[in-house]
């Protein structure tokens, strides 16, 4: 499953979107409030196209740095917004940085999401070159991993400051992540399409 965070963002999400179209491969959008607000026909295109849409976060401050009851507030403010200018339901949210606590997982299962992690990384918003960030995913991806991808790279628009964005060409590392999947004979779906051929692996996984 391809997962991608922190977008829409020009640039960045019209290629991710073009290389999956090449593949015939779906995704899932973990969308920030704060881009969305910024590139709503963006947002558009990846909803035409027939991706998923999630929740990232209002902005993409660790939710760990408020209480239970803002990330409840904070989650459920942010479900409903990109519901409404969706017209799609929204079951998942990826807390900024895979930050999270027990307290806050409860908060945001209250704000009627599902919190979802990651398996392996494309590191694409490292400073490295395109082929290793593929080299990385075809080295870990396997049946039913989740895979961390971005659109986008927050900064102050997102109340962040995350240093400089990397260069890399998101389309690219798109294509040679759909090859490897290719290569094993797997197909990029969305989370949602994927759980109604498997079951989910529920981990505890906590960090601040």
């Amino acid at each position: 499953m391809l997962t991608y965070d922190d977008g829409p963002e020009p640039g960045g999400t019209e290629r991710v979107l073009a290389a999956l179209a090449t593949h015939d491969a779906r995704a899932t959008f973990f969308v920030l409030v704060s881009r969305a607000r910024l590139y709503p026909s963006l947002l558009g295109e990846v909803v035409a196209a027939g991706h998923e849409i999630a929740l990232h976060g209002l902005d993409h401050r660790r939710l760990t740095s408020f209480s239970a009851a803002e990330v409840r507030q904070r989650s459920a403010a942010g479900r409903a917004e990109l519901e409404d200018r969706t017209g799609r339901p929204v079951r998942w949210i990826r807390p900024p940085y895979g930050a999270q606590t027990p307290a806050t997982w409860m908060a945001m299962r209250r704000a009627g999401l599902t919190p979802v992690l990651w398996g392996c990384s494309s590191w694409d918003w490292k400073p490295m070159a395109d082929e290793a960030r593929v080299a990385r995913v075809h080295e870990t991806v396997h049946a039913g991993s989740i895979v961390l991808c971005h659109d986008g790279f927050a900064d102050a628009r997102d109340s962040v400051a995350n240093g400089p964005a990397p260069t890399v060409d998101r389309g690219q590392v798109a294509l040679g992540i759909l090859d490897a999947y290719r290569e094993r004979g797997l197909a990029a779906r969305t989370l949602g399409e994927a759980l109604t051929h498997g079951s989910a692996i529920r981990e505890a996984r906590f960090r601040r």
